[in-house]
């Protein structure tokens, strides 16, 4: 079989009210307030969720620090219902670190957003897995391992639902006896929740320009470990966040490290994408910044017993796109919800997926379907979330006059204007410029070596993947694609030292020596899913595309 004939099969169809792509956080609350509002109004709403993932939870990383606020706005008795909230953070340290020192930020100095009172320790996996067990008790369909793949318009352009890839294609293109057709997801609405950078999202974006006159949207990666503490050092709630060394004073960044329920801790190292200099990794910074003594003491006598990456959305209010277009909706991170200051996006994820539920069953209610769902964005605007993120507009756009800076205008902006009675900063700082543009020749930056690992603190990014479970049938076409396969050693080898080497957190690419001649090597079955590659590319000649469903990670309480 072709892979035109391939194509001539006819993909089989089923029909929906709602189709929910990606069965996180957002996702899942979207279906979970569908079905609600059904049952309260005794209606019947049919409502789908495609899940890449093996599972719900495997490919969900984040720190976490959840506030319970949206959560329980969805569900008021979640302890009851046995929610997976069950360490409470007793105590924040917030440090300013130089290489050998650690100065501690007084807690009466703290901005609100560094408060985490009433919030809970999370594994993110173990509450989506909980999140997906309450949907299907209310009737949602969830299918794990179905990867969408391509979205669907009818006659008039808008949104009538979603594709999922086919299965059993060879690494040469062509079917194999495995073949199977995608299916077509049909909807009234479908919402999109896959998380930053998502696949579809970002065809939908510039497709509807849904940026347009937004600020260019603005990214981070998130690199994270989990720990089996040693008893004697584990202290249960303890929050510590960090700035300063490993990274310049020029470089967004921080750390988190959270002592979680069970005996471990959750410790991972942001880094903001629109760093400039080609030479340094981030998973160079964060393996380095766990040798600081104020970091290392905690994890002494541990051992490491998970890993993961993930990209994250940085830009804040300024950078979210416009959530609504014919047919379907934006929600949680596919958006930009996350907001930057708190280090939290749980909370705005179901948040933005209960006010896009509730605006398409009002519109299901009215007969509607393949318009815009514009009560969405309107509630948005009416709502907490939407005062929360405004607050917190500047935070990112700070840093680009440098940590020193930043630090004092996050202080004046919610520390000290709150207490004078503005809530809002009445000023807003823009930026122009995407991460990718940001990355500058590598001649004109200083060359990072980063020590070898010693494998008790430290270690190399091969013995990490191991950690992750990743997983992808070997014979699939790469979905790490290049636009021209010619640009990463005549530009970004050239003039960049391949930064495409060192931004990725899991090993994918390597330049290699063939007769004589560099050639970048793709090692995709080693992929996290974190999306780096196709944010922080210079050239934008890296497009992530969606593997056969249930390829990647699979984290386990991450």
């Amino acid at each position: 079989m072709s892979d035109t004939t391939a194509d001539a099969i006819a993909r089989e169809a089923m029909e929906y009210d709602i189709v929910v792509v990606g069965a996180g956080p957002a996702g899942l609350a979207t279906a979970i307030r569908l079905k609600q509002l059904a049952a309260d109004s005794g209606r019947e709403v049919s409502v789908c969720v495609l899940e890449k993932g093996s599972e719900p939870g495997a490919h969900i990383l984040s720190g976490a620090i959840v506030d319970p606020k949206a959560l329980t706005e969805l569900f008021p008795d979640w302890a009851e219902r046995g929610a997976p909230l069950k360490q409470a953070v007793t105590r924040d340290e917030f440090l300013f670190l130089s290489e050998t020192g650690a100065r501690a930020t007084p807690h009466w100095l703290l901005p609100a957003c560094f408060h985490n009172d009433g919030n809970y320790i999370v594994s993110l996996g173990a509450l989506t897995r909980w999140l997906a067990q309450q949907a299907e008790s209310l009737g949602v369909e969830i299918f794990p391992g179905f990867a969408a793949a391509e979205v669907l318009y009818d006659a008039t352009g808008a949104v009538r639902g979603v594709a999922t890839g086919d299965m059993g294609i060879g690494k040469d293109g062509q079917p194999t006896d495995q073949f199977q057709r995608g299916m077509e997801l049909l909807a009234k609405y479908t919402i999109f929740a896959e998380g930053a950078r998502g696949q579809l999202g970002r065809q939908l974006i510039a497709k509807y320009a849904l940026d347009a006159g937004k600020d260019p949207q603005s990214y981070a990666i998130g690199i994270k470990e989990l720990w089996q503490a040693d008893p004697a050092r584990h202290q249960p709630g303890l929050v510590v966040h960090t700035a300063g060394w490993p990274l310049d004073g020029a470089t967004y960044g921080g750390s988190f490290l959270y002592h979680a329920e069970g005996g471990q801790i959750a410790i991972g190292f942001v880094i903001g994408l629109d760093y400039k200099n080609p030479w340094l990794s981030p998973f160079g910074e964060f393996q380095r910044f766990k040798t600081h003594p104020a970091i290392a003491k905690h994890l002494q006598g541990g051992k490491r017993i998970g890993y993961g990456a993930r990209a994250l959305t940085a830009g804040g209010l300024l950078s979210l796109p416009k959530t609504v277009f014919p047919g379907g909706a934006l929600v949680g991170c596919e958006a930009g919800f996350l907001n930057a200051s708190r280090i939290k996006g749980s909370h705005a994820a179901i948040k933005t997926g209960m006010l896009a539920a509730e605006a398409a069953f009002a519109a299901l209610g009215e007969g509607r379907q393949h318009d815009e769902l514009t009560a969405y964005p309107v509630a948005f605007e009416n709502s907490w979330l939407h005062a929360e993120l405004q607050q917190s507009k500047n935070f990112k756009q700070w840093f680009k006059k440098g940590r020193s800076f930043a630090t004092l205008m996050t202080g004046i902006e919610q520390w000290l204007l709150p207490r004078l009675g503005i809530r809002n900063p009445p000023w807003t700082i823009h930026r122009t410029q995407p991460d990718h543009a940001c990355l500058q020749p590598a001649a004109n930056q200083p060359k990072i070596e980063y020590p070898k690992p010693d494998g008790v603190l430290t270690f190399d990014r091969l013995s990490s993947v191991f950690l992750s479970s990743t997983h992808h049938n070997e014979n699939q076409p790469a979905h790490l694609t290049l636009k021209d396969p010619a640009i990463p050693v005549a530009v970004n080898l050239k003039d960049y030292a391949g930064p495409e080497a060192r931004y990725c957190p899991a090993g994918v690419y390597e330049f290699v020596d063939e007769a004589g001649q560099p050639r970048l090597q793709i090692n995709a079955a080693n992929c996290v899913h974190c999306k780096t590659c196709d944010i922080k590319d210079p050239t934008q000649n890296i497009v992530w595309v969606a593997p056969e469903g249930g390829g990647g990670p699979n984290y386990q309480n991450m």
